[in-house]
């Protein structure tokens, strides 16, 4: 449908708890197709509603660019069921342009969502989509994968954090 603006560090509704998804309408399908339009413009791996100013608890993933055998996924509603061991690896994020870092993860996770339809469903992931899947996930709980970087790595990025919080 469209490409929507991502909403840059330093706006306050990245902070914001998202909200439950109460309806399974034509509106939810307009979110989704808006994720989907603006994450293949943007060249990402991982979009959250709330990265585009929706504030409900809805995002997607697509490895399909890195792993020809991955497809699109969306979540709704998604619930962390169980996560497992540790994984160092560097990450990204939309809302923070060309700024990566090294971050420390799960390196499996189980999750519960439901699809576009509403239909329920569980997913066991690892590697690099148990990654995609837990920082879209932190976003609908107004966490930010910088909340995971050392103290030191922080005060290293400061001037970028702080050019980025101004831009937006």
């Amino acid at each position: 449908m469209a490409v929507r603006p991502i909403v840059i560090f330093g706006d306050p509704v990245l902070r914001e708890v998202s909200e439950k998804v109460e309806k399974f309408d034509s509106e939810l399908k307009n979110l989704v197709s808006d994720l989907m339009d603006t994450l293949k413009e943007a060249q990402g791996l991982g979009l959250a509603a709330v990265q585009i100013g929706i504030t409900k608890r809805v995002f997607i993933v697509d490895l399909s660019a890195v792993d020809i055998t991955e497809k699109l996924r969306l979540f709704v509603n998604p619930e962390i069921l169980e996560t497992t061991d540790e994984s160092e690896y560097e990450e990204g994020c939309l809302s923070f342009p060309g700024i990566y870092q090294k971050i420390t993860r799960p390196a499996k996770v189980k999750v519960k969502a439901f699809d576009i339809d509403g239909n329920e469903f569980e997913l066991n992931a690892e590697g690099l989509a148990a990654r995609a899947i837990l920082h879209e996930y932190d976003h609908l709980d107004g966490k930010l994968y910088i909340d995971l970087m050392s103290t030191m790595t922080k005060t290293m990025l400061k001037g970028r954090l702080k050019k980025l919080q101004t831009a937006s």
